[in-house]
Parts: C-alpha cells; sequence; structure tokens
C-alpha cells in the first residue's frame, strides 16, 4: 500500500488484495464528477461509473446507486424499483459517516468504511454486461479498473444489501468508447 498517493487508498488496496482480486490503478488530476473524468479516461479500458449517494424521504435508508456515467438516473423511477419513497441526495456529513469519503469521491469501495452495512446499493443492470469496470478508489485522484465479476465478489465481501434496476437513459450505449475532448 505504501507509494499511493492518498491514505485513503489503502483500506481499498488492501481489501481488494485480501479478496485476491487484481487491479489496475491509474493517477489522473483531481475529478469531482463522470463527466469531468472522460478527458482523462482515454486509455482505460473499462465501463466508467456515476455513483450517487442517496437517501430516503425521512432519512432512515441510505443508497449507492451505481450507473453507466453517461446516464442520467430517474430517481422516482429507482425509488419505485428498489420499494422506497422519493430520494434525494445524502449531505456531506451523512456521505462521511456512511461511506468515509467526500463529495466527488463517491465510490462502491466506500462499503468498506460501512461497518453496519446499511448502505444499499443499487446498480444499473446495463453494468452486468461490462467486461472490466472502474471506479475512484476513495479519492477523486486516481481510477482503478477491476473485472465486473470481481467487482461481484468484493460486493459480497462487503455484505451489503444489492438490489440491480432499469435505468433508462436517452444515453449513448454502454458499448460506446468515450469521446475525449
Amino acid at each position: 500500500m505504501t507509494g499511493h498517493a492518498h491514505s485513503a487508498e489503502g483500506p481499498v488496496y488492501a481489501r481488494l488484495e485480501a479478496l485476491g482480486i487484481p487491479y489496475a490503478r491509474y493517477e489522473h488530476p483531481p475529478i469531482a464528477s463522470a463527466e469531468e473524468g472522460e478527458r482523462h479516461w482515454a486509455g482505460i479500458d473499462a465501463v466508467h461509473c456515476k455513483n450517487l449517494f442517496m437517501r430516503n424521504q425521512k432519512g432512515t435508508r441510505h443508497y449507492l446507486v451505481i450507473i453507466h456515467y453517461r446516464k442520467r438516473a430517474n430517481l422516482r423511477a429507482v425509488a419505485d424499483q428498489i420499494g422506497d419513497g422519493k430520494l434525494s441526495f445524502g449531505s456531506a456529513e451523512r456521505l462521511m459517516a456512511h461511506l468515509g469519503v467526500t463529495p466527488g469521491s463517491v465510490s462502491p469501495f466506500g462499503l468498506i468504511h460501512d461497518a453496519t452495512h446499511s448502505v444499499r446499493v443499487a446498480i444499473d443492470r446495463d453494468l452486468r454486461s461490462a467486461p472490466a469496470i472502474s471506479f475512484h478508489p476513495n479519492i477523486n485522484t486516481a481510477t482503478v479498473v477491476i473485472a465486473y465479476a470481481h467487482f461481484q465478489r468484493f460486493l459480497e465481501g462487503c455484505g451489503n444489501p444489492v438490489q440491480y434496476v432499469r435505468v433508462e437513459s436517452p444515453a449513448a450505449s454502454i458499448d460506446a468508447e468515450p469521446t475525449v475532448e
């Protein structure tokens, strides 16, 4: 774990290595949004994701919604599929308390900090066809790529409830290569 740019990354790599999950790490300037990341992802062969930290209306349940970065989630449709009322974005304080990350670094790798497994994961079912998938390693100055099958093993190791949802979007196909500006 030494030699990585930020201490937030160490626990991520330790967990991946403990699970026997190979990964590739790519450094880049800070990326605050998936759309902003597009210019830094040239040459990274993976489906890139947008990770939304949400809460229900009462603030009693929290969700990590994972979708292709080019899609726009209809939060009402996602809420209907997961069986909850209206969803809204969780605050920076809730994000830190549940996933141990700050806005701009939201990632399923933050689930390693959710000791009570209270964050429910909702994944766009279209992502299941991706050979490899990428996320921030709990800091937005790097991207980690793992095989989708290994991502499923990572999620199983975390113990959080996982549900697949349909995210309809007018966005481009997830098989399309990102355009680099």
